[in-house]
């Protein structure tokens, strides 16, 4: 079964309804679509989070990115910085940042490291090309699982659609 870059299995388009049917019972058949438009809308919920907790953590990554910057270009000069620091998403409060050559970068699971400005600005540089190259996997991955959920939502309606024409005719023929 072909799949895409990151192992999302294609959907099958089901070209023949007549000869795809024979091997199984349109009950069955239609559960197996179903089952599997409802797998591709749960891998797209998640890739959805995923996109979402990007677009969120990419701008937090810029901003400690230009802040180390700016730092290693103050870092010669000897004079301090006066600033306004982010307590909370509302709070703000005023520092005074002595000439450095390290800072303090909060990794996450209660741990914080100090690192110096250049290994600093090479992890966030590092850590902000491999969240946009996850935030382009994330979004090509949202645009192939829609296309494979409008295949399995077309081959459920079409062997509807063939079921419904398959009793017609048998009624046909029955009244007939």
């Amino acid at each position: 079964m072909e799949a895409n870059p990151r192992g999302i299995p294609k959907a099958p388009f089901v070209d023949n309804v007549d000869q795809y049917m024979k091997t199984d019972t349109v009950e069955t058949t239609l559960r197996k679509f179903t089952e599997a438009a409802s797998k591709y809308r749960f891998m797209e919920n998640s890739k959805l989070q995923q996109r979402v907790s990007l677009e969120q953590k990419i701008p937090e990554i810029k901003k400690s990115l230009d802040l180390v910057k700016y730092l290693a270009g103050k870092r010669g000069s000897g004079t301090p910085v006066k600033t306004l620091f982010e307590v909370n998403d509302t709070l703000y409060a005023h520092a005074t940042i002595p000439p450095t050559d390290t800072v303090n970068l909060w990794l996450g699971a209660n741990v914080m490291l100090e690192y110096t400005l250049d290994e600093a600005n090479d992890l966030l540089s590092s850590k902000l090309d491999i969240a946009k190259t996850n935030l382009n996997e994330a979004i090509e991955d949202l645009e192939f699982l829609r296309d494979q959920i409008t295949t399995m939502e077309v081959n459920t309606a079409r062997v509807y659609n063939w079921d419904v024409k398959r009793r017609r005719e048998e009624k046909k023929e029955t009244t007939a």
